[in-house]
Order: C-alpha cells, then sequence, then structure tokens
C-alpha cells in the first residue's frame, strides 16, 4: 500500500474544468457602471449594505472597461452619448455581458423625442432587462440573478466570436477568413 492511497478520500472533488469555470465567472460579475441619471441611484442602493450586491461578487465597481465583464446600462443615453457607450463596450474583454437598467434605457422612457436614444439595445446587445422607472435595487439584484442563469446555461468554455452587423440588434456568429 502506498503512501498516497486513501490520503485524499474526503478532499477531493472532481468536475470538469468547463463548470469550474462557468461558476467562477457567473459568481464574480465585475460590473462597469454606466449611470446616467436616476437609474443609478438606485444601482447605487444596491451595493449597499441593505441589498448587498456583494452576495454576486459584483460588489466593487469598475473604474476602467478593461476590467469589468458586465456592463450595467442606467439611466437615459442620448444620441450624443450613444458612441461612448459603445466604445465602452468594445473596450470590455470577452466574454461581456449588458444589464439595461430601466425604462430610459429600455425603451427611450418618457422622452419620445429626436436626441434620446429609443432602447440602449440599437447600440450593444443586452443581455437582462430589468424594468421599472426607476427599477428598485431588488429588480437589479433579480436581473443579476437572471444573468447568473443564463451564463449557467451557456456552458461552455470555447464562445464563438459574434458580430453585431450594420442595422441590426441581434449578434450573428462572425464569419472566419480562410485566408
Amino acid at each position: 500500500m502506498g503512501t498516497l492511497e486513501h490520503r485524499f478520500d474526503d478532499n477531493l472533488i472532481t468536475t470538469k474544468l468547463d463548470t469550474v469555470l462557468t461558476w467562477a465567472r457567473e459568481n464574480s460579475l465585475w460590473p462597469l457602471g454606466f449611470g446616467l441619471a436616476c437609474c443609478a441611484i438606485e444601482m447605487m442602493a444596491a451595493s449597499a449594505s441593505r441589498y448587498d450586491i456583494a452576495r454576486f461578487g459584483s460588489e466593487v465597481f469598475r473604474a476602467s472597461p478593461r476590467q469589468a465583464d458586465l456592463l450595467i446600462v442606467a439611466g437615459t443615453v442620448t444620441k450624443k452619448m450613444a458612441p461612448v457607450l459603445r466604445r465602452l463596450y468594445d473596450q470590455m474583454p470577452e466574454p461581456k455581458w449588458v444589464i439595461s437598467m430601466g425604462a430610459c434605457s429600455n425603451a427611450g422612457g418618457p422622452f419620445p423625442t429626436y436626441s434620446v436614444l429609443q432602447g440602449v439595445d440599437k447600440i450593444v446587445p443586452v443581455d437582462v432587462y430589468v424594468s421599472g422607472c426607476p427599477p428598485r435595487p431588488e429588480a437589479l439584484l433579480y436581473g443579476l440573478m437572471r444573468l447568473q442563469d443564463k451564463i449557467r446555461r451557456e456552458n461552455t468554455v470555447l464562445r464563438r466570436k459574434q458580430v453585431i452587423k450594420l442595422g441590426s440588434t441581434d449578434p450573428v456568429p462572425a464569419v472566419e477568413d480562410a485566408t
């Protein structure tokens, strides 16, 4: 009988690498807050001790898009701010997700004007919509849980590169060049 036999029986767990990485992704989302209006106050309240977004591993809002994998768009997005939002989204590393928070970012809210973007999904692909005007912090936490469910269903390390074609809002698989 060797010295290592039966030594790790109680402390050894076997699983797939894919399962471990998916678990780590869903439980350590690093948000980049993009607060533009009154919804940003509710987003900040969700990180306070009363609602405790830290339970989901998302307590520190990142200051740089290169450190974040979750973009929370909270508030009215004007057409002047849309290119900035898209630039921040493009700077985020893969995999990345977007939560649209509030009626203004979801559909333009009560502002059907020329200067307000009628839905943030015209600029970036949105994974979860949180409704309300403004939505409560509990609604953001619920949206975060729905995003975790979506990440759990993705269940793969190797994600295919996707692009958003001009004039469309849905991502499609990118065509790889044969050269």
